[in-house]
C-alpha cells in the first residue's frame, strides 16, 4: 500500500494539475522544484506526516507543502484563490487511504529583492486507511 504521505501528495499534484481554471493563471504545476520555469507556477513540495487515527482505524495527518511562484512587486491573488479552491476538493480516494479533511492550516508570503515572490501554503489532510 502506498504511504499516506505519498497518495495525499499524489493527489494535491493531479487535482492542480487537471484545473483548467488555474492552468489559465500560471505556466505550470510541478512535482518539486522546476529546473526551469517561467513565473507564475506551482510546485507541490515536501509532506510530513504524523500518527493520526480512530480506536478502530489506522491514519495518519499529512501536511503537505503548495507553493507559487510570481514575479513583479505585486502579489496576484487569483492563482492562490484558486488553489484554495482546489484545496477544498481533495477529499476522498488517494491511494489505499480516505482523506476524510483537507484545510489551509498557514501561508506564509515572501518577496524577494530581484522582484519575484513566493507564496507557500501548508495544508493539512487528515487520513484513515480504506
Amino acid at each position: 500500500m502506498t504511504s499516506a504521505e505519498s497518495a495525499v501528495r499524489a493527489r494535491a499534484f493531479d487535482l492542480l494539475a487537471r484545473d483548467e481554471a488555474l492552468a489559465g493563471i500560471v505556466h505550470g504545476v510541478f512535482d518539486g522544484a522546476p529546473p526551469r520555469a517561467s513565473a507564475p507556477f506551482v510546485t507541490v513540495g515536501g509532506v510530513e506526516g504524523r500518527d493520526w487515527g480512530t480506536k478502530d482505524r489506522a491514519g495518519r495527518e499529512v501536511r503537505v507543502t503548495l507553493v507559487l511562484a510570481g514575479v513583479g512587486g505585486t502579489v496576484d491573488d487569483s492563482a492562490a484563490d484558486r488553489i484554495e479552491r482546489v484545496v477544498a476538493t481533495m477529499r476522498g480516494r488517494a491511494g489505499g487511504w480516505t482523506i476524510v479533511s483537507a484545510r489551509t492550516i498557514r501561508t506564509r508570503l515572501g518577496f524577494a529583492r530581484e522582484g519575484g515572490w513566493r507564496h507557500e501554503m501548508i495544508v493539512q489532510c487528515r487520513c484513515l486507511e480504506a
